[in-house]
């Protein structure tokens, strides 16, 4: 039976109000906090953990939390990254949808431990209703007294502010973030300095996922060391997943750390299996900016051991034979799928959303995006598969912000380990037209969106 820490009152009836969420031991963390933790306390705790960002990168929160920059007379903020625009991610706008008090606990909890009086939760723009959810959950806060001055007698202060991006992708990277809350065009700054020394509004300042403030309320409520215990090795906790693609059972799913790959695709508590009883023929694990793997690699490592949800399992091998967890964006597809199709879906993506603002994304992007698009209207060479991987090489690594990388590992994996795909496209362009793509990417956008 896998443990749920986050969702384990996803389903209970009015959960999204105060005195309901109250009544399930909310804000417990808070209390515990404020009467009997000091700000180093709390600290220590989420060290303890081994607790890692659950937004993408995977870099351990303690650590991130102890950079914080603490000069006498500057102010300190935690700004709650919320801009869940990774394609195949959805499960942090899941999390704020039907439990709001429960990232708003960990606002408050993870404010006191870096002595930030004020917060922001920086939601991404075409979240409307999602705000609408927050800001009537924070409005209860405050009534109650879990916000504000004076915060039930502690002498700590408190206010959460929630602001709405644009529906700028890159805006999902902290320091885009952090220009577009400034009220900037959201452009990637260059580190260092790094928010930690000099965030919003030149103060210090940690950004977090949604998830991963979320999570300190089981950690500050139970222990550190209790946290730790779950998962394997430094895959510590649990994990929300967002799964979608060609499976019986899309949605989100809490898992351990460490749970086997096939387990999670085939098992009727997880997934449920691949749709109508196909064979499995690719996964995308951990949203649509890391590696793809067909089905072989992502079920067992190179080793022969099998694959597990971890980020250390994910990433056996390095990018030759193993991928990312990522920000958990689990997408599956099923014999029928085109990974050339798919990766142009992707491709215009990140071609549309690249800011600008470096020339091997801004450019690379957009000769990614042609070159497949040549490819698929059946006008393709084999020089041409050679040039996308030219391309994807000289993007990687040469940008100010991870969306160039972003950009590059979907093409490079998809080359490496499906080039004859590419080949069956250009020596037999008029046969494209017999595969049927339409429901596979009909799924696909549904799910995104």
């Amino acid at each position: 039976m896998q443990r749920k820490l986050l969702l384990e009152h996803i389903d209970v009836e009015g959960i999204q109000s105060f005195d309901v969420y109250r009544s399930k031991g909310g804000y417990s963390s808070v209390e515990k906090a404020l009467k009997a933790m000091s700000p180093d306390d709390v600290l220590e705790e989420v060290k303890k953990s081994g607790l890692r960002g659950r937004g993408g990168a995977g870099f351990p929160t303690g650590m991130k939390w102890g950079f914080l920059a603490r000069p006498e007379g500057v102010p300190r903020y935690l700004v709650c990254n919320a801009d869940e625009s990774e394609p195949g991610t959805f499960k942090d706008r899941y999390l704020m949808e039907h439990i709001p008090h429960l990232l708003i606990e960990g606002m408050i909890t993870s404010s006191y431990a870096l002595g930030a009086n004020t917060s922001y939760i920086y939601v991404r723009g075409e979240f409307f209703y999602v705000i609408r959810i927050l800001e009537k959950a924070i409005a209860e806060a405050y009534q109650n007294g879990w916000l504000g001055k004076n915060i039930q007698g502690s002498g700590f202060d408190h206010d959460i502010y929630v602001h709405p991006g644009a529906g700028a992708y890159i805006c999902g990277e902290e320091t885009a973030l952090l220009e577009s809350l400034e009220g900037k065009r959201g452009n990637p700054r260059i580190k260092p300095p790094f928010p930690a020394v000099k965030g919003l509004y030149g103060c210090p300042t940690v950004v977090n996922n949604v998830e991963t403030i979320a999570a300190v309320v089981p950690i500050v409520n139970n222990g550190g060391e209790a946290y730790a215990e779950i998962g394997v090795g430094r895959s510590t906790g649990t994990k929300l997943i967002s799964a979608s693609g060609h499976i019986n059972k899309p949605g989100v799913y809490e898992i351990e750390l460490g749970l086997p790959v096939e387990e999670f695709i085939y098992s009727d508590a997880f997934c449920g299996g691949v749709l109508n009883g196909k064979e499995l023929k690719a996964v995308v694990a951990g949203g649509s900016s890391v590696p793809i793997l067909p089905a072989n690699l992502i079920l067992k490592t190179e080793a022969g051991e099998p694959r597990l949800m971890s980020y250390e399992s994910l990433a056996d091998g390095g990018f030759a034979t193993g991928s990312m967890l990522g920000s958990g964006g689990f997408i599956v597809m099923d014999e029928s799928a085109s990974i050339v199709h798919n990766l142009y879906t992707f491709t215009r993506f990140y071609h549309h959303e690249s800011c600008g603002q470096c020339s091997p994304c801004r450019e690379g992007t957009s000769w990614m995006e042609k070159i497949l698009h040549k490819i698929l209207a059946g006008h393709g060479t084999m020089e041409d598969i050679d040039l996308l991987w030219d391309v994807q090489s000289k993007i990687e690594g040469n940008t100010i912000c991870p969306l160039g990388d972003a950009a590059a590992w979907p093409v490079a994996s998809a080359i490496r380990h499906f080039r004859h795909e590419f080949e069956a496209y250009i020596k037999h362009p008029v046969k494209q037209t017999e595969i049927n793509y339409y429901n596979y990417c009909h799924n696909l956008e549904t799910a995104v969106s």
